[in-house]
């Protein structure tokens, strides 16, 4: 063993300490999803972890900072599916594919999409930087592959900006808004059958608009 590799015994409480840190944050957002950063305690954010509120301090000084945390690693989940999108792929291939991902997130994690739009609509107090920072560069990134698209005359004419707000919209609707897409349809996205149509719905609609089929 190299002098300097760490012993078993701190690997191990590394792991554990990594495992802590993401049930915080898997509590976090459970807690903040549902209340809100002003109506969390951390008491409370400590019973859902299943920790003690020292315990829970030892990681996060502060419910703020595991609130921003918490924020950080939503928008993480959220916009790598964007990452994906290359300026050598198929556009109608490249753009049915993100759809699909970010209707399994909505799916999947819709109580992140929920935090997320409860931080947005508040005005973004506490992730304003990251929106004008990261998320700023990386959607501006993406929204160039597209103009380079449209230039090509490989999809049609449309601001790329907008075509990025739209299928978030559409998308993230089907987890901010779940509970009204099952008042009026009695299904939601765990439903099978109602996933794939509406991923195909979506698809085609997003698509049709570009000239794509």
């Amino acid at each position: 063993m190299a002098a300097d590799a760490p012993k078993p015994s701190e690997r191990r409480r590394r792991k554990d300490g990594e495992a802590r840190r993401e049930a915080i944050l898997d509590a976090g957002l459970a807690v903040f999803s549902g209340v809100g950063l002003h109506g969390a305690s951390v008491e409370q954010l400590a019973e859902k972890a299943g920790l003690s509120k020292t315990n829970l301090l030892y990681y996060f000084p502060s419910k703020e900072a595991l609130y921003l945390a918490v924020l950080r690693r939503v928008l993480e989940i959220w916009l790598d599916p964007l990452q994906a999108l290359d300026a050598q792929s198929e556009p109608a291939d490249a753009l049915r594919a993100y759809i699909r991902t970010k209707l399994t997130l909505s799916r999947d994690a819709p109580q992140a999409s929920r935090l997320f739009c409860l931080e947005i609509v508040q005005g973004a107090p506490l992730l304003r930087a990251e929106l004008e920072g990261p998320l700023r560069r990386l959607v501006d990134a993406k929204a160039a592959i597209l103009s380079g698209w449209i230039a090509q005359g490989r999809i049609g004419a449309h601001d790329p900006h907008h075509l990025v707000f739209s299928i978030w919209a559409i998308t993230q609707h089907y987890a901010d808004f779940a509970v009204q897409v099952d008042a009026i349809t009695g299904r939601g996205l765990d439903d099978p059958h109602f996933f794939e149509r509406t991923v195909a719905s979506t698809q085609d609609l997003i698509l049709g608009g570009l000239g794509l089929r």
